[in-house]
């Protein structure tokens, strides 16, 4: 009796300090962070201040200086019809990429929660590709939808020129569309998955003996009780989207054939890179995350409000 009291008085005091835990030095919270502080002000806030300075300025390619020319950047760019152009092209890789990969890792993500075959298997494989980086998933891709030597080369021995991404728009879109899911779904399929897994049970149970069948258990209960997570994971492929692009162009098409896969941040690179043009290209990634954020910003005003947090 006295050693479960005391084992007793032991679970208590342990539950009390991780009630009542803190740091005791109120300090160390900060230092903890500041590694990564210091990550976001050299790679992120020093160079994005750096381009909002640039946009402007004319800054001259080889460090001969620069001249404040106020709006004359913003202004040159909103004349430019490739600007535009790229600009329409990032909207639809951003609305469409963003449409399948969220919508195949639900459709993933529910067949694994419900415990079908080879859904543990599914489980592991799909957090792999958030393991390589875009580029090198870029190269694989490449190489795996090449019509001479891939998957499709018998496609074209039967129906020739029927796949041919290096000269059919159509085909490298698609080719860009199939990389882009296969490297973004795997973050967005872990987040739905445990959203799904995180529903209570019981409520499955009792929509079964009420006589809901799958379809409806998905329409009524499951979908509505994930919409943080179905928020959370739009919020960050389209984020990711218009960024992470960059590396699978660079790598697949070099924004070929022609232009056509020439997006936004794809023109940033060849305008700052390629032509020496800094102030223009730095005026672009001002415009660019302007854009993003109010993209963001606009789907918490609107879409946050259907969100549903309590279960």
């Amino acid at each position: 009796m006295t050693g479960a009291m005391g084992s007793r008085r032991k679970i208590y005091s342990g539950h009390s300090l991780m009630q009542h835990g803190y740091y005791k030095n109120r300090w160390m919270p900060l230092w903890l962070s500041i590694p990564q502080i210091i990550v976001m002000v050299l790679f992120f806030f020093i160079p994005i201040g750096m381009a909002f300075f640039w946009s402007f300025h004319l800054e001259q390619p080889f460090g001969g200086g620069s001249r404040f020319v106020g709006w004359e950047n913003y202004q040159r760019t909103f004349a430019d019809q490739e600007f535009w152009e790229a600009l329409l092209r990032t909207v639809i890789f951003t609305i469409i990429g963003v449409f399948l990969s969220v919508g195949s890792a639900l459709i993933i993500a529910v067949a694994a929660d419900r415990a079908v075959r080879f859904s543990a298997l599914t489980r592991n494989l799909m957090m792999w590709p958030k393991a390589v980086s875009a580029a090198a998933l870029g190269l694989i891709f490449i190489f795996l939808l090449d019509p001479y030597q891939g998957v499709f080369v018998y496609f074209n021995e039967i129906f020739p020129g029927v796949w041919n991404p290096r000269l059919d728009p159509t085909d490298t879109w698609t080719m860009l569309f199939i990389a882009n899911t296969w490297f973004a779904m795997s973050l967005s399929f872990i987040i739905l998955l445990a959203g799904l897994q995180g529903i209570p049970e019981n409520l499955h149970k009792a929509a079964a003996i009420d006589g809901a069948g799958p379809w409806r258990r998905l329409w009524d209960i499951q979908l509505p009780l994930i919409t943080p997570q179905l928020f959370i994971v739009v919020v960050l492929e389209i984020a990711d989207s218009v960024v992470a692009s960059f590396s699978l162009i660079e790598t697949m098409t070099k924004g070929g054939p022609g232009d056509a896969t020439n997006l936004l941040v794809y023109k940033i690179y060849r305008d700052g890179f390629a032509g020496f043009d800094l102030s223009g290209a730095a005026t672009q990634t001002a415009l660019l995350m302007v854009l993003v954020i109010a993209v963001t910003s606009l789907q918490y005003v609107f879409l946050e409000r259907r969100v549903e947090y309590e279960r």
